[in-house]
């Protein structure tokens, strides 16, 4: 059978597409070409509980249509839980480009579009409050998805196509985590509101000189092969003097930033403004961005009561958070009910093994000798810097040592996780200041590494965007009704 010419054609536009609309109209016409719009029109399927999914929607519809909103109510209170009845099997997003089964997408456009009727309506029976209190709890039952950003120096510019490409499509979780430039990222990032995002990805707004040469002779002294007082005023340039709860407050994103331990008797940290309200952003994210040998470790700064900024625990100093916990997915669950992970992963060290530990290869004779090898690689490693880590002198040496036992046991990959592709001119430029058109560059790539992930993380994380948003809209309403209360009150006391 010849192979369709448009196929190549549509091919190359796709990988060399400027934007998410001309990707998707070339993916589209792929998915019509190779068979995959006829996949998505039909429902039935091993990969998921289609009739599950069928039957919910049904009742979501009857109700609708009969404005029956008691049973409406029920039915998402009780019916809504994430990865129902599988429908967020990678597998349904390996077949066609664009979208998935439009069973899928139906339900959760109908059940965002019921999520909003009931927001914004009014309900017999149904107050302001008793609505903001259904749809909190509604949303710690179903959980919300996370944003991590890994580390890897300069490389981790690409992060911002990521975050360009999902708040294009209105899926940028409101829960962002980083160490190291991811942690720089995510600063940025959580101190700019919706409306001033243009503005963040235009690099010449911002600071890009955070890399001065030390030399060696600093390193030795333990000052470090980079001038930190040079990524310091980066940092507050770029960042602000927010502490980490002004800038929840200022932007409705919650940052999260991994710090590693230097002194014994310390666990790696998460420091946000649930831990550390007080915490300005900028030293967090210095502390995080120290990497030992390239800066020396970090006092974190807070600001007191009159705002005046002072050492926060000053016997204690932190340094790279990738170093410990680049993904600290177990810790956001606890703190944010996160339910799913999109991972934007720069880490050198890590990108060129991805495939290999972020795959759903499946176990066979044929490859269980390379399994076998890895497993008892990581084993036996893990075994010898643990080792070294409590013996070696010097301290430098037991340090590294503890350093390459916590990356060789940690994870890296997410439920999603988008990588870039590396070249050897990319290596060169990890410990190099990054000129705007470079950083326009990775912002390309980052974007085109996303959209073929958009419909996969659509389908987790839609109906929690559509829940935090009715729940921001609620809370105003009752602020409103709350303020106009108190002007009712006020007016009838003076008569």
């Amino acid at each position: 059978m010849l192979k369709d010419p448009r196929i190549a054609k549509f091919r190359k536009m796709l990988a060399e597409a400027p934007n998410y609309e001309v990707w998707k109209a070339a993916a589209l016409e792929l998915d019509f070409l190779e068979g995959n719009a006829e996949w998505k029109e039909d429902f039935a399927s091993d990969l998921y509980h289609y009739e599950l999914i069928y039957d919910r929607l049904s009742n979501l519809k009857q109700y609708r249509q009969q404005n029956d909103f008691e049973r409406l109510k029920r039915a998402l209170r009780e019916g809504l839980h994430h990865d129902l009845g599988n429908m967020g099997n990678p597998a349904l997003y390996t077949r066609s480009r664009v979208g998935t089964k439009h069973l899928i997408e139906e339900y959760i456009t109908q059940v965002c579009e019921a999520l909003d009727f009931l927001c914004d309506n009014p309900v017999p029976g149904f107050p302001v409050a008793d609505k903001l209190q259904f749809f909190r709890d509604t949303l710690t039952s179903y959980g919300r998805p996370t944003l991590l950003l890994s580390g890897g120096a300069t490389l981790g510019v690409f992060h911002f196509g990521v975050i360009k490409a999902l708040w294009e499509k209105g899926l940028l979780p409101q829960v962002i985590a980083g160490s190291s430039i991811g942690a720089i990222i995510a600063g940025i990032l959580g101190v700019h509101t919706d409306a001033e995002i243009p503005e963040m990805l235009v690099p010449e707004n911002h600071n890009l000189k955070a890399w001065k040469w030390q030399g060696l002779l600093s390193a030795v002294r333990g000052d470090g092969l980079m001038d930190q007082e040079q990524l310091r005023a980066c940092l507050r340039a770029n960042i602000g003097e927010y502490t980490f709860e002004e800038a929840y407050q200022r932007t409705g994103r919650s940052i999260n930033v991994s710090v590693s331990p230097v002194q014994a008797h310390q666990k790696a940290r998460l420091l946000c403004g649930y831990t550390s309200p007080y915490l300005m952003v900028w030293s967090a994210v210095l502390a995080s961005a120290a990497v030992p040998g390239i800066f020396p470790p970090v006092t974190l700064m807070k600001k007191d009561i009159q705002g005046n900024a002072l050492p926060y625990m000053p016997r204690l100093k932190f340094v790279d958070g990738s170093v410990v916990s680049d993904l600290p997915i177990e810790r956001l669950m606890h703190l944010y009910d996160v339910n799913f992970t999109i991972v934007s992963q720069t880490n050198p060290h890590v990108v060129p093994f991805l495939s290999q530990r972020g795959s759903d290869e499946k176990l066979s004779l044929g490859n269980l000798p390379m399994h076998l090898l890895k497993s008892e690689m990581q084993f036996h490693g893990q075994g010898i810097f643990d080792y070294l880590r409590k013996r070696l002198r010097p301290e430098l040496l037991r340090q590294m040592s503890g350093q390459l036992y916590t990356i060789m046991g940690q994870r890296y990959s997410g439920d999603v996780t988008i990588a870039p592709t590396y070249s050897i001119k990319d290596y060169r430029r990890m410990l190099a200041n990054p000129d705007p058109a470079y950083v326009r560059e990775m912002i390309l790539a980052g974007e085109r590494a996303t959209w073929p992930k958009i419909s996969m993380i659509r389908s987790h994380a839609r109906i929690s965007k559509t829940l935090e948003r009715c729940v921001r809209r609620l809370k105003q309403q009752n602020r409103r009704t709350a303020e106009l209360r108190v002007i009712s009150n006020a007016d009838s006391g003076t008569s």
